[in-house]
């Protein structure tokens, strides 16, 4: 599908540099931009000293309420004249990824920037809610790469699965205009299932443009995560496109996945869906 819209996510302790970056791609590439200012909301006091702190609580949330309208305010400043959308919610903890799930289903991508990325806690919001609540793709970009949707060279984890079906549907247009994909294939089973997957996904591809070539990738002990950032490093790929939480959010908690690996470390842009 064709990208003409992007949103970007922020909170009110963030800079700059994140907006300035995805405003200027917009310019470049005449994508209309969106952009959500989050405040989280101070939880509730409970138990016996609630009435004792909840005017402290109310002063709070008074606060983060003045926070986040300075902070939009400084966005349309920094953003002026370049005709975006910006809009500020101030949402409660729990309900702050469906907030954003529900905001996204306006754009085609949202993008989430290296100072996103270190604000941990409304960084996870941003990604289940983009993940489970938007059907849109996120891609997730590093301080050491420039953003483009240009990749010269591209990587998909490939595993045969939904999520990475629809991750390659959404970047369908990234990655027919890319120069070089490597379907990459992390320790596929030695029967003839093995040997054929990835073979569909290149036909697939080629019918939209994109010639691929096939990697299969023999793990050694290394993590699927570390399997393909190597791999992506070989071939000094400029994104990777990646089906996201083929287990449930609840088992890669506990025992974490690929995609929480690359939430934690990202060395490349990755475009995840589900």
């Amino acid at each position: 599908m064709p990208i003409k819209s992007i949103l970007t996510v922020t909170g009110t302790e963030q800079g700059d540099d994140d907006l300035l970056q995805v405003a200027a791609l917009c310019d470049s590439a005449g994508l209309h931009l969106s952009v959500l200012v989050v405040q989280l909301a101070a939880p509730p006091p409970i138990g016996e000293f609630a009435a004792v702190v909840s005017e402290a609580w109310l002063a709070e949330r008074r606060d983060d309420e003045r926070y986040l309208e300075e902070r939009r305010s400084a966005v349309n400043a920094l953003l002026a004249g370049r005709g975006a959308d910006i809009r500020s919610v101030y949402v409660e903890m729990v309900d702050a990824d469906n907030e954003i799930g529900r905001q996204a289903r306006y754009a085609d991508l949202v993008i989430a920037g290296p100072q996103m990325l270190q604000d941990h806690l409304l960084r996870n919001k941003l990604v289940e809610g983009v993940l489970f609540g938007s059907g849109r793709p996120l891609l997730l970009m590093p301080y050491s790469s420039p953003l483009s949707l240009a990749p010269r060279r591209v990587v998909i984890g490939w595993d045969g699965g939904l999520e990475a079906a629809r991750a390659v549907r959404e970047s369908l247009e990234i990655l027919a205009a890319a120069g070089e994909v490597s379907i990459a294939l992390v320790d596929p089973s030695a029967g003839e299932e093995g040997q054929l997957l990835g073979t569909d996904l290149a036909s697939y591809l080629a019918r939209h443009g994109c010639r691929a070539s096939i990697e299969r990738l023999e793990s050694s002990g290394r993590s699927v995560h570390q399997t393909l950032c190597d791999h992506a490093a070989a071939v000094e790929a400029d994104l990777m496109v990646l089906g996201a939480y083929g287990h449930s959010r609840l088992r890669e908690r506990i025992f974490g996945g690929v995609t929480r690996s690359f939430l934690e470390n990202v060395p490349l842009p990755v475009l995840m869906a589900r």
